[in-house]
């Protein structure tokens, strides 16, 4: 990597040079190369070097600055540290950061109210896919908006998956000549006007509906009058411990029916995503039910596995529900799909195919455990108390074996 003669980084807020310290506007004076987005580079109309914009992609932008020489300042918006590209461009070049405050900060300042328990994430050119899961039982939510996830949007993701008891405060071009700032119910951001450039923020302000590991059976939208297709609380929780679960996995759940397993497995992997796979319409009908009440915003699909897998990223971590008498190709595209350190697990209820999936997974070269599950439920009877046996299950798990140095 070139070393630059003298490269910084500079954080401005929408106010321009008044945002600026006064050894800041000294530097850009004396630069001669001056990088930012157009909107930046507006702020300095009498400048005598040379305006480099920023157009489409970093890597561009970081091949052209490692062959620059000259004096050059780069200029972001807020912080860019702080979801900006100060990131990625200081991993990249030998460059000096001096940040401004960030939108987020700015807009709990007008808020009136502190921000260090507060949730922040971004959805600034990324997808909300997964934004429910995130931030269900946060009190206090900070989002970076764009143009398609806008304060509109927001509301009706939001109202999609019941998450009414937040009230919204939008804070619109901070510090900038049409800065406003405000209340909304979800009704009133949904329908609402905002400026592009906004910053929401989400407070909580009545009891978010929450549910522990291991939810009732009962509680899942389930086929009727034919129930039981679904994996029971107990095995449930035994089988999220086996699939070694980590707040970024990227999970499968092929088979995933009622969607029960998805929408834990969705819990534990907030920042993660889930993908489902499921050949029966009545059930992922359920599944999309089950996904708006819990709160998991995952992809389900129809279509009877091994179909559809390929449009799935590769995963962390798989749970075999339902195999549709494919066992063995399946397991064989599972185990070829699976990320480095991850874990396969299926849930057998005959020996049949207990061996079968044993034998598929050795073929494989992967590990196997197996641990036999025996669960009884209590159950009255008069004044007494008797036990009811659910189905023995085998729990599968298998994992890739490392490599011998």
């Amino acid at each position: 990597m070139t070393l630059t003669k003298s490269m910084k980084l500079i954080g401005i807020g929408d106010n321009g040079i008044a945002s600026l310290l006064p050894q800041y506007i000294e530097w850009i004076n004396q630069s001669e190369v001056l990088v930012g987005g157009e909107r930046l580079l507006a702020f300095f109309p009498h400048y005598q070097g040379e305006k480099v914009v920023v157009k489409g992609g970093l890597k561009a932008l970081v091949q052209q600055l490692e062959q620059e020489t000259r004096n050059t300042i780069i200029l972001a918006s807020g912080d860019p540290l702080f979801y900006g590209i100060g990131s990625y461009l200081s991993a990249k070049l030998n460059i000096e950061v001096y940040p401004y405050m960030s939108s987020v900060q700015l807009a709990f300042s007008r808020m009136g109210e502190g921000w260090s328990d507060a949730y922040i994430t971004s959805v600034h050119g990324r997808p909300i896919k997964g934004l429910a899961q995130r931030i269900n039982g946060k009190k206090k939510v900070a989002l970076l908006t764009d143009e398609t996830n806008s304060p509109n949007a927001i509301a009706s993701y939001l109202k999609h998956f019941d998450m009414t008891e937040y009230q919204a405060f939008v804070a619109e071009n901070l510090q900038g000549e049409q800065e406003k700032c405000g209340w909304y119910t979800l009704d009133e951001m949904e329908v609402g006007s905002f400026s592009p450039l906004n910053v929401v923020i989400l407070k909580q302000t009545a009891p978010a509906r929450v549910w522990p590991l291991g939810i009732d059976d009962e509680e899942f939208s389930q086929r009727k009058p034919e129930k039981g297709l679904i994996t029971k609380k107990e095995i449930r929780v035994l089988t999220l411990q086996a699939m070694r679960l980590h707040e970024r996995s990227i999970v499968w759940d092929v088979g995933t029916c009622t969607g029960s397993m998805a929408i834990e497995a969705g819990k534990i992997a907030r920042e993660g995503q889930v993908f489902g796979v499921e050949k029966n319409e009545p059930d992922l009908a359920n599944c999309m039910a089950n996904q708006k009440k819990f709160r998991v915003d995952m992809t389900a699909i129809h279509a009877k596995a091994p179909e559809g897998l390929d449009t799935f990223p590769n995963p962390d971590s798989i749970f075999i529900g339902g195999t549709g008498g494919e066992m063995t190709d399946l397991i064989a595209l599972c185990c070829e799909r699976l990320n480095e350190g991850g874990t396969i697990v299926l849930n057998a209820a005959t020996i049949e195919n207990l061996y079968l999936a044993v034998e598929a997974f050795k073929k494989a070269d992967f590990n196997v455990a197996v641990t036999q599950a025996q669960i009884a439920r209590s159950k009255p009877i008069l004044h007494m108390t008797r036990f009811v046996p659910l189905n023995p299950i085998y729990i599968i798990a298998a994992t890739r074996k490392e490599e011998e140095n």
